[in-house]
């Protein structure tokens, strides 16, 4: 599907990672909002939060947090519109058939602007079991430029990605509950989707412990050379970097991949 092109402003890109308490509303919804005061007070224009912020993979219980999802989002809303700035996080959604891992993106002035639900359900542990999957890829636009969305275990998923680029996105967000018995994979992961895609990649994940899982942190934020422009460690933490795209045309003017694809001579 081709979308019409959309010019990239110089933005900061800001990074919430934290321990996402299991199916502790209250307390999660307190850490997220600190660190949207903090970044934006650090300058960030869009945030970013981990997936499933507001209660982890509290599975059992998802129909209630989907049903907090709303005013969870009218919360988000408001703190958008008080410090200006734009927020992204993964949340349980209700829909027609079923409750959807969904990134919604809020804008400071119109609120909600657009989701992705997410499309590649993790088989290991059981989420087709409690989730219904997306179909379909989303690109957000917003004042900044146009934003791709993943979501964690998308990130295996390279179609998911070129599909994105195709289709405009100069920035790609990821939100993540990311263990850290895979932190090898996250970290060649996020590079080569930013490398490949000559993107930008601003990928949040959370640290801390669940029940039966240790998670990674490890969040960052990639150039589309795959630099490293900013990085957490295993703990609570807050990032920043800024995203020019002077840096985005030059890297796809010096090497122009995207230009040179040869679409039918990949059909098998």
């Amino acid at each position: 599907m081709s979308h019409p092109l959309v010019a990239m402003l110089a933005f900061t890109a800001g990074i919430a990672q934290f321990d996402v308490k299991l199916g502790d509303g209250a307390v999660n919804l307190k850490k997220a909002l600190g660190a949207v005061e903090k970044l934006a007070g650090r300058g960030a224009d869009i945030i970013v939060l981990p997936e499933m912020w507001p209660c982890g993979f509290d599975n059992r219980n998802l129909a209630a947090h989907a049903k907090a999802t709303p005013h969870n989002l009218d919360i988000m809303a408001r703190a958008a519109s008080k410090f200006n700035v734009l927020i992204v996080g993964s949340m349980p959604e209700k829909g027609g058939r079923g409750i959807y891992n969904t990134a919604f993106v809020v804008d400071p002035q119109a609120g909600v602007i657009g989701k992705y639900r997410k499309v590649h359900l993790f088989s290991a542990s059981s989420e087709p079991s409690f989730f219904e999957a997306g179909n379909r890829a989303v690109t957000v636009v917003t004042r900044y430029g146009r934003m791709g969305l993943m979501i964690c275990f998308d990130l295996r998923f390279p179609e998911l990605a070129r599909a994105l680029t195709l289709a405009g996105a100069q920035f790609i967000v990821v939100c993540a509950q990311w263990p850290v018995a895979r932190v090898a994979h996250w970290d060649i992961l996020t590079t080569a989707r930013a490398v490949e895609n000559q993107v930008f990649v601003v990928a949040a994940n959370r640290c801390g412990k669940d029940p039966n899982l240790s998670f990674a942190g490890d969040s960052r934020i990639l150039s589309p050379w795959g630099e490293k422009l900013a990085q957490t460690g295993q703990r609570e933490a807050s990032i920043t970097a800024r995203l020019d795209p002077a840096v985005l045309s030059r890297i796809r003017k010096e090497l122009p991949c995207l230009t040179r694809r040869v679409p039918k001579a990949y059909e098998v």
